[in-house]
């Protein structure tokens, strides 16, 4: 895997917000601390530019100032109590345990010190370290703090260490990201691709499929794939985000190709049957979770079956700039960090069109301003200092691209991203840059008894 390639110019979703349900907590607009305890900057929601927009849920809230103002003896106690029984580290070596290759192994470790991580950071990840702006190939735990300096400049109490070590041993790397919040929030730049392919998504093409826009009376974002239901008659239809698709007062959306006939050119599509927009650790993420009593899962999905009177023939399976795909990849916490992380991905979105990218971090964990503990899976970055998505891009498909003539596989899909409520500062010389988030398309369709469909004969064998 050649690591070199990626210069993680990290940009965004640039999802805007509609209302959720009870359990969307993001919704609390709250301010993020500095790490070094500096006067924090208001997290604000911008307004959106058009009566007609994507939903504006995507984005995350840090934890406040008041999380972190703990006892400072506890503080250093904590921090004492570790150097000297768990990090060997500050005796000028390493740890002497075998070092962390999986993503389980990374996750366990993060656990284990969750406690500290969650007082000292504003959110963590797993992935690789990165050095000058370039993915390594050593695992670590990712801590984004709000102003990254030398640790001669930090008291003891103050500095998080070099390495975590975990249960029997087993240990990482820790890289600390700075996370830096530039003023108010602006609205978010409605750019305009009109590319062929770009023009074909949003209507100019007779066929819908991966990629195509999508909207409702409010909201409008990108159908992520084609899919038929488990359960009851195998209905047959498409996925998209939940914050994309459902609006609080509206559960059973109706959705439109490319536009609502009152705001357009459009044709129904269908009305949402089944969305889900968090879900709780116990199944998949409780083992991990630490001291969180709870963790919230981004899910961020709906189901919306065709309409009786629309006409299939319009659908498209492959996926326009890309071709065939396979099946879903389903995501092995006991495979190798470099399974995932570092692997280079491809998406189609009504708004930039065709982009590639690179898959920079998974599980992104963090804290709001309650110590209520969010998750989500995927932190992907653009390549070549070009943008993965734009706004309207939810709820594209996320494909890893094929590896020995294989045909390219879906992971995720998007849905938001820190847009430009905040930054990572990756690289010297580079201004901080934003990231793209995406949930794990596997979990998402177990979540809604679904499975996509890849082939033509596999729609025509279920609807004609």
């Amino acid at each position: 895997m050649d690591r070199n390639r990626l210069g993680l110019r990290i940009h965004h979703s640039g999802s805007s917000q509609s209302e959720e349900s009870a359990l969307d907590l993001e919704r609390n607009y709250c301010s993020h601390p500095n790490l070094l305890w500096s006067s924090p900057s208001p997290l604000q929601p911008f307004a959106s530019g058009g009566q007609h927009s994507e939903s504006n849920a995507a984005y995350f809230s840090w934890p406040t100032l008041s999380r972190l103002n703990d006892a400072a003896e506890v503080r250093a106690n904590y921090f004492g109590n570790l150097q000297k029984g768990v990090l060997p580290e500050t005796l000028g070596r390493l740890p002497s345990g075998q070092r962390a290759t999986t993503l389980l192994e990374l996750m366990t470790i993060r656990a284990f010190h969750s406690k500290i991580l969650r007082r000292f950071s504003l959110g963590t990840a797993i992935g690789f370290r990165i050095r000058r702006g370039d993915l390594t190939d050593i695992p670590a735990i990712l801590v984004f703090v709000a102003r990254k300096v030398h640790r001669q400049w930090l008291s003891h109490v103050q500095c998080l260490p070099a390495a975590l070590e975990g249960p029997g041993g087993v240990w990482c790397d820790v890289d600390v990201v700075e996370f830096s919040y530039y003023g108010v929030p602006a609205a978010t730049p409605k750019e305009q691709l009109y590319t062929e392919l770009v023009d074909g998504l949003r209507g100019s093409d007779p066929c819908i499929g991966s990629g195509s826009q999508v909207a409702n009376q409010e909201t409008y974002g990108t159908l992520g794939a084609i899919v038929k239901s488990r359960t009851g008659n195998r209905q047959v239809g498409f996925l998209t985000n939940r914050h994309v698709a459902v609006d609080l007062d509206y559960p059973n959306q109706k959705m439109f190709h490319p536009l609502p006939p009152s705001l357009g050119p459009g044709v129904y599509l269908g009305a949402v049957e089944r969305a889900t927009s968090f879900i709780t650790d116990e199944l998949w993420y409780g083992i991990f979770a630490g001291t969180n009593p709870e963790t919230f899962v981004r899910a961020d999905g709906a189901f919306i079956p065709f309409a009786e009177d629309f006409n299939m023939n319009n659908v498209n399976i492959t996926v326009k700039g890309v071709g065939e795909v396979g099946d879903v990849h389903v995501i092995d916490l006991q495979a190798p960090i470099n399974s995932l992380i570092g692997r280079q991905v491809v998406k189609v979105g009504r708004s930039s069109g065709l982009t590639t990218g690179t898959i920079m971090a998974y599980a992104l964990e963090y804290n709001d301003e309650k110590g209520i503990c969010f998750f989500t899976d995927f932190l992907v970055v653009g390549e070549n200092q070009q943008t993965f998505d734009l706004e309207g891009d939810s709820g594209s498909l996320i494909l890893l691209t094929g590896r020995d003539c294989e045909k390219p596989r879906p992971v995720g899909i998007i849905w938001g991203g820190t847009a430009n409520r905040g930054r990572l500062k990756l690289k010297v010389g580079q201004p901080p840059e934003n990231w793209t988030s995406g949930v794990d398309l596997g979990r998402l369709l177990d979540l809604l008894e679904l499975d996509i469909i890849t082939t033509n004969e596999g729609l025509q064998g279920l609807y004609f």
